[in-house]
């Protein structure tokens, strides 16, 4: 490869991938991660690692844990998906995405074992992900899990802690069609010995969780036993603001200014300060004006994007990644929090996509514009048309994510309110057009 962008499409074109593919570029075991680390020398044996899974709340959990460990002088690795915008994003250090000559490199060097091996393209980002955290020589990472846990390719892993976030429903024909069923599988994570957070406890799971902490002699906490929010103030455009108290020890408290919007924060925080408590026993030293800092600085020190983020202030744009039923549902309590005269909704889906528990959750009083990510899994923009006018919701259909968000935009008046979803997909197309300008 001669550049970047050659390295890039090498990764895009050759290897099976998820976004593209569907759930036919997944390979259901870890074998051709463990076959490729140990080819690549085992580099996650060579840095601390923290786990988090989730249906909801993980990536945003992923990096305010990584805001905060950079706060307290940490020298931190970040790995997530998908990307937004630039693969580079899956990859950082210190809030810095890989370099792109890492990548070239990479794939130079290792090209050949690639295509022997033949791994799917989220398998082999794990491996680059893993050996660029080695060479950074990283205190610690945050590994976030793909899909759900148990046959994840960040499994092989063996954390210092493991964080398990909230659990609802999503990709339920690989994670099965209950929610005890997709416990079980992000429940795969835990391994002997090593503490692991549930951020919420819920009668369904918690059962799940326990017993499967038990066969591993696991020490497990709900964080949602361990804190309460107290107050959630709204009273500034840039932050939300949250009192978040132990349950066990009044003293202990934190006046949190989280720079990330979504009301849903405020389950993930809980999650998050349970982490930090348990790596304080390990012998990390953070303490409460780093933890108070590093979530007032989450987006500016970690890049995250997509979730509750404004956009645009001319017209007003917010967009969110909240795809599947629970993320829809906290979408739609935070629309409820806003103040606005009309609601444009851009969106699109994927085919594979169960909307049937989706679609009725919208507000109907709203404007759509619905569009076709730029994907061979993507709906086609007048089918899901048709689908949400069933469902009472009135709008038009686009040829592209693109079409339908520069109509919105035309349409929307003083006051007016454009939200951006339904999809990380149109998400992400939106954001790459607008950081394109």
């Amino acid at each position: 490869m001669n550049n970047y962008a050659e390295a890039i499409e090498y990764l895009y074109a050759r290897l099976p991938m998820f976004t593209r593919d569907g759930a036919s570029a997944i390979n259901k075991g870890l074998d051709r991660t463990i076959q490729l680390c140990e080819y690549l020398g085992n580099p996650q044996e060579s840095f601390k690692s923290i786990h988090i899974a989730g249906t909801n709340g993980k990536g945003s959990s992923s990096h305010m844990l990584t805001s905060i460990l950079e706060h307290a002088g940490y020298k931190t690795g970040l790995y997530t998906s998908p990307h937004l915008v630039d693969f580079r994003e899956r990859i950082r250090v210190h809030g810095t995405p890989v370099e792109q000559e890492f990548v070239v490199n990479f794939v130079n060097e290792h090209q050949a074992f690639i295509e022997k091996i033949k791994p799917s393209f989220f398998e082999l980002t794990v491996g680059m992900a893993f050996d660029y955290f080695a060479k950074q020589k990283v205190d610690v990472a945050v590994i976030e899990v793909g899909l759900g846990g148990r046959l994840d390719s960040t499994n092989i892993i063996t954390p210092i802690v493991s964080l398990i976030t909230n659990i609802g429903f999503d990709h339920m024909d690989m994670l099965g069609n209950t929610l005890t069923a997709i416990a079980g599988e992000k429940a795969g994570i835990i391994k002997p010995n090593v503490p692991v957070i549930i951020s919420e406890k819920h009668s369904e799971t918690e059962v799940v969780f326990r017993e499967e902490a038990k066969n591993h002699a696991a020490p497990i906490t709900f964080a949602s036993d361990q804190w309460q929010v107290k107050e959630h103030v709204n009273s500034s455009s840039d932050y939300q603001e949250l009192e978040v108290i132990s349950r066990s020890d009044a003293r202990q408290q934190y006046h949190l200014q989280l720079d990330l919007r979504g009301s849903y924060q405020a389950a993930n925080v809980k999650g998050v300060l349970s982490v930090i408590d348990v790596l304080n026993t390990q012998g990390w030293h953070i303490n409460a004006d780093q933890v108070v800092g590093g979530l007032r600085e989450v987006q500016s020190r970690t890049g995250l994007m997509g979730r509750w983020q404004t956009i645009s202030n001319e017209p007003r744009v917010i967009c969110d990644t909240g795809h599947n039923e629970d993320g829809i549902k906290q979408v739609v309590e935070n629309l409820a929090r806003t103040s606005y005269q009309q609601l444009h909704v851009v969106m699109g889906a994927m085919k594979d996509k169960d909307l049937s528990h989706i679609l009725p959750l919208l507000r109907k009083d709203a404007r759509y514009y619905f569009g076709a990510p730029a994907l061979p899994r993507a709906m086609d923009a007048k089918t899901l048309q048709q689908m949400a006018t069933a469902h009472d919701l009135t709008g038009s259909a686009y040829e592209t994510v693109l079409e339908a968000y520069n109509a919105a935009c035309e349409a929307c008046k003083e006051g007016d309110l454009v939200f951006v979803g339904g999809s990380t997909f149109v998400v992400a197309e939106v954001l790459t057009s607008l950081q394109a300008r």
